[in-house]
């Protein structure tokens, strides 16, 4: 008897391995960012989700609502300029990029200048805004962004993609690197000096409530300025990367009332040459009832993932499995 049993369950292993084995496996490298940042957890869930392994439970059993056979990865690394690169060298599938990134790399503009534009990176879907922070000290006088003019001023480090945007916000306002004192300072670092009193204002792109702002705002009068008016509705005419975007009241120490900005989309990109079908199936299952709950749950920026935000600052072309899923959900005309 005991024998009988021990053989049939040799059977029934053996059947279902054979049914795996004729579900081809895939596999899907996504490059994210550092451990410690927000790339790397979002990458996880977005790996979990899309992923189907042969043998797994169905979408409806609440099992995987991802792509049969598909095994996808997150991929720790140093983020959109990385992940860009690796996508153009067939290191990875996809990656992470912020909207701006991916922009001038497609374009050969920006921060790509004078390289190789990435003629056929793609998008998949716009998954939550990094907002563009201004951060002041309370006694400096700057009540907009043309008031930085004659001003100490952070821009970011050089080869950052929030010095890019800044230089691009000064011109919106009629300003340059020249008509302020600029530094080029990590925003930890021009917090600390900002601390000393020695800076007056500094740009940071990344989601609220960002650590540095926040621990700054905690044990100064700091204020954040608007990044908005007719010069922002010229700017997002020109760079359709761009988004409006709002920090609400309270994301800071002493923010009392909302504060008007514009965002660049974290966004997941790949490479034209990924199968139409698979990229399809991808982005279904990104925005599958399920997979939308588990991203709710999983991460605090995981609740801005959804359908309405997936084509906003685009800024690059979708890749055709994707823009056809879009059109089908009824949001690209």
């Amino acid at each position: 008897m005991k024998f009988t049993s021990l053989f049939a369950a040799f059977a029934v292993a053996a059947t279902l391995g054979q049914g795996a084995a004729a579900q081809e496996m895939s596999f899907f490298r996504i490059g994210t960012g550092g451990t410690a940042g927000t790339y790397y957890p979002i990458g996880g869930l977005i790996a979990n989700a899309i992923s189907n392994p042969p043998g797994s439970r169905a979408c409806d059993d609440g099992g995987s609502c991802g792509v049969p056979g598909l095994v996808a990865t997150a991929v720790a690394s140093n983020g959109s300029v990385g992940n860009v690169n690796a996508i153009n060298g067939g290191a990875l599938e996809a990656g992470f990029s912020q909207s701006d990134v991916a922009y001038w790399a497609q374009t050969g503009t920006g921060l790509w200048e004078g390289q190789p534009a990435v003629e056929k990176l793609r998008l998949i879907a716009n998954l939550y805004p990094e907002s563009i922070h201004l951060v002041t000290r309370a006694d400096a006088g700057i009540e907009s962004v043309a008031d930085l003019a004659g001003k100490r001023v952070s821009l970011d480090e050089p080869g950052s993609g929030t010095l890019v945007d800044a230089k691009i916000i000064l011109e919106a306002y009629g300003l340059s690197e020249a008509d302020v004192t600029a530094e080029y300072l990590k925003p930890d670092q021009a917090a600390d000096r900002m601390r000393d009193g020695a800076m007056d204002a500094f740009f940071f792109v990344g989601g609220f409530p960002a650590g540095a702002i926040a621990e700054l705002a905690s044990q100064h009068d700091v204020k954040l300025v608007p990044i908005a008016g007719p010069e922002v509705d010229k700017l997002l005419e020109t760079y359709n990367f761009f988004a409006v975007d709002n920090l609400p009241a309270g994301t800071y120490e002493g923010q009392d009332a909302d504060v008007a900005t514009i965002s660049v989309g974290a966004q997941l990109v790949t490479s034209a040459d990924q199968p139409e079908e698979l990229i399809y199936g991808i982005t279904q299952a990104l925005y599958n009832e399920n997979t939308q709950k588990l991203f709710a749950a999983g991460h605090a920026k995981g609740k801005q993932i959804t359908l309405d935000s997936a084509t906003a600052g685009a800024g690059i072309p979708f890749h055709p499995g994707a823009e056809r899923f879009y059109r089908e959900a009824g949001k690209l005309q």
